[in-house]
Formats: structure tokens, sequence, C-alpha cells
């Protein structure tokens, strides 16, 4: 089984450290990341040696759709845009595929949770729009996070789930209102 860094390796990532101190990384990062909120500046600090940090260039694929994944991401600092292939019918009813954008998220951003808990293939592909930096968590890590530090787990395991929560009935509103559109 390969460890996370070579798992992120793999992958084209470039691993630059730790996010040891993530709670003092970008102040305004514990106010902007729903993921971080209701931690302390102290269990941000214990999540985040438990995170890689790694580095993207514009361009640089983050996350593949299709792919299985093991760990998600925390966007640190820049914008990614986040695609999913779409499978169209033109006029004369030739199947071809079109990259549809999903959304563009920035710090303080999730990123790739279903797939770490999950093991799915991964649902769309996050491409860094501008150089970005983002912490990693494996589901390794956290699991281990549970072991050593459980209120922090919890937090977190709870904070992934909310995410979730939203992200499902976001959705359902989207579907909602297409299907009355048509």
């Amino acid at each position: 089984m390969k460890t996370l860094e070579e798992q992120l390796r793999a992958a084209g990532l470039m691993v630059v450290g730790n996010c040891n101190s993530l709670s003092t990384y970008c102040t305004s990062l514990l106010d902007t990341s729903p993921l971080l909120q209701d931690m302390s500046p102290r269990e941000v600090d214990v999540l985040g040696q438990s995170m890689l940090m790694i580095r993207a260039e514009a361009g640089q694929a983050l996350i593949r759709e299709g792919e299985v994944g093991e760990w998600m991401l925390l966007v640190l600092a820049g914008t990614v845009d986040v695609t999913r292939r779409v499978a169209l019918r033109a006029a004369d009813d030739t199947p071809f595929i079109e990259q549809s954008r999903i959304a563009v998220l920035q710090r303080g951003a999730a990123l790739g949770e279903m797939s770490m808990l999950d093991s799915e293939p991964r649902h769309a592909t996050c491409t860094a729009i501008e150089p970005v930096e983002a912490g990693v968590l494996g589901r390794r890590e956290i699991g281990l996070l549970i072991r050593d530090h459980p209120a922090v787990g919890a937090k977190l395991l709870v904070k992934i789930t909310q995410l979730m929560a939203q992200r499902l009935r976001n959705t359902s509103n989207q579907l909602i209102q297409l299907l009355h559109k048509t």
C-alpha cells in the first residue's frame, strides 16, 4: 500500500512539507473555511500535523475525474476550477463529450472528500487556475487522527458530513429548478 506522499507524487503533485501551524498559515483561513469553522486554533494545528502540503501550477490537475483517491484537499491559496465531462449529442445525433464547469473554488474550500471516504471514482476534475497550495488529508491519516485526537477527529468528520449534506441539498435544488424549466 502506497503512502499518502507516494500517492500524491504518482498523481503528479509536488509535496512541499506538512501543514504544521496551520492556524497561523493564513489568519483568515479559520474564518473562511467551512471545514475549519468551529475548531479552535489548537485543534486546527492538530489537524494540520496530519496533513501534507502540496503546490500546483496553473493548469495542473489536482484531482482527475474517474480516478479513485484516498485523500482530500483543503485549498490554502489559489483558485481551482471544478469540471465534469458531460456526454451530449449534436444536432445530427453524433455523440460528443463536453467539459462542464461545476464550480470555481478558492481558499478554504475542501475538495475530494467523497472519494476519500467511499473509495469510489472521483466525480469531477479539479484544476489549478492559478498557482495553488493545498493541505492534503488521507483516509489513513483521518483514522490516526481519530485514534490520537478523538475530539478533533470527530469535529472533522462532522464538518465533512455537513459539507456533503450542503452539496447534496444544493444539487437537489438545482435538479428541481431544471425539472421545472422543462
